[in-house]
């Protein structure tokens, strides 16, 4: 059976079109380094990154005898992107026709509910913000805009201030450059229901990823446990590693710095706040400590967590998370207690429990194993010095 062919018709320019081009244009140039422009009716520039270039006649222009020339389809109509060379490596032909196709595919889905998202966004930076107390009122809006808030969510907070707020670009430029961040974010989470993402404003963007075994399995590790605990501890370690490749993702295709903040997934309708709290010290403190280019969650922030969080009940969990794998090793916790009143001699320490300086060595070497804390190195060291402080005073 043959498969009609549909006429089309030379490209022309309405409102909603040029913003679809414009948009194209200037994510091609942005991912590919090299100049962009397109071509409709009658031979002339109807977008470009350049804006001295739109609306001339393409034969107008020159240097682009080298030019990349990628047809595409916007409806029932026909027109072509031109790449002209820019000042890295030469962009292939495949490359640059994978590039237009993804640009315009996710341009066209941000376009076709324009104000659904600012919906969307709207309602998650109120939930976040725990300005949503009325869970019918909340869930009835969700179900409206058909956000799925059942599974069990931990937030992604993104830091993508460095793209979306560039200096050099109009304050409208910037809202669609947040919702290109959105898109990508959506486009990389596959599972259906998986990710609900807004943007929050000023450059930040929330992704609400479900957090339940089946959703992380692609990013559980040989040492996780093989079923999920009520601890909302649990799973932190797959979604830092779903973090991670989000990130790697992103900045391929922004080319920006980025940081990433990843909470853990709290239990109750109050969860998502907590969640969000989370992921935003996290990614305070580790972007202000560690640099650019990071995701980062509050068990890895080391001693700067205990010092800069001032939230007390999550010290203490955190306190709690980083024992827990002592919690029946009772002969590793004594010999850590003596091991810190001893100023961390091992003689001493050996001395004071009694033991051989090879049995300590094996004691502290399994501290090590079970929790990936080395109480022989000093950042370590004041980490589980003051896990146990905090949770003695919690006991008391």
């Amino acid at each position: 059976m043959e498969v009609p062919i549909l006429p089309t018709a030379p490209l022309r320019t309405d409102a909603r079109s040029e913003r679809v081009l414009r948009l194209l244009c200037d994510r091609t140039a942005e991912l590919l380094a090299a100049p962009t422009l397109v071509v409709g009716e009658g031979d002339r520039v109807v977008a470009a990154n350049r804006a001295e270039w739109c609306g001339v006649p393409v034969s107008s222009l020159e240097g682009l005898e080298e030019a990349l020339d990628v047809p595409f389809r916007l409806g029932a109509q026909e027109g072509r992107v031109l790449i002209l060379p820019g000042e890295g490596e030469a962009v292939s032909p495949r490359l640059a026709h994978g590039v237009v196709d993804l640009v315009l595919g996710q341009v066209l889905t941000l376009e076709r509910q324009p104000g659904q998202q600012d919906l969307k966004d709207a309602l998650i930076h109120d939930l976040l913000h725990g300005t949503v107390r009325d869970e019918d009122t909340l869930q009835r809006q969700a179900r409206r805009l058909g956000l799925d808030l059942g599974p069990p969510r931990a937030v992604i907070l993104i830091d993508a201030s460095a793209y979306v707020l560039a200096p050099e670009q109009d304050p409208a430029r910037g809202t669609q450059r947040a919702q290109l961040v959105v898109s990508s974010v959506v486009n990389f989470f596959h599972l259906p229901n998986d990710t609900i993402c807004a943007s929050l404003g000023e450059g930040e963007v929330a992704v609400l990823k479900a957090s339940d075994s089946r959703s992380l399995r692609p990013w559980v590790g040989d040492g996780d446990p093989e079923a999920p605990t009520s601890s909302s501890w649990a799973n932190l370690a797959a979604l830092r590693r779903a973090g991670n490749a989000l990130l790697a993702r992103l900045q391929a295709d922004l080319g920006v710095p980025l940081n990433i903040g990843i909470g853990r997934h709290h239990r109750g309708p109050d969860g998502l706040v907590r969640s969000y709290q989370d992921a935003r010290a996290a990614l305070t403190l580790g972007s202000r400590l560690s640099g650019e280019n990071r995701s980062h969650t509050l068990d890895t922030l080391g001693v700067a967590a205990f010092v800069g969080l001032g939230d007390e009940p999550t010290k203490l969990s955190l306190a709690l998370h980083l024992l827990s794998p002592l919690d029946r090793e009772p002969e590793l916790l004594g010999t850590l207690e003596a091991f810190f009143a001893e100023d961390c001699h091992p003689l001493a320490t050996a001395r004071r429990l009694g033991l051989h300086r090879n049995t300590l060595q094996y004691r502290l070497e399994k501290v090590t194993s079970l929790t990936g804390l080395n109480p022989r190195t000093f950042d370590h060291a004041v980490q589980i010095r003051l896990a146990l402080l905090i949770r003695r005073l919690q006991e008391q």
